[in-house]
């Protein structure tokens, strides 16, 4: 695997884990567990992602 498949398995990789971690976030909303360790943790890892797709749009990396 070269470094661009890498990237792309990479961001690939990321984007569905944030979408999974924000579907898991809307049902703990619903449930109104949005104090909950678990709730928390996936809002830390939001942000954390936020940030890395924030980079890879300032390099041109992602549209």
């Amino acid at each position: 695997m070269d470094r661009l498949e890498a990237f792309e398995a990479m961001l690939a990789d990321l984007t569905r884990q944030a979408e999974a971690e924000k579907q898991q976030m809307e049902q703990l909303k619903a449930a109104g567990k949005e104090k909950s360790a678990t709730y928390r943790q996936y809002f830390g890892n939001k942000l954390i992602y936020s940030q890395i797709f924030a980079w890879y749009k300032k390099y041109g990396l992602m549209d």
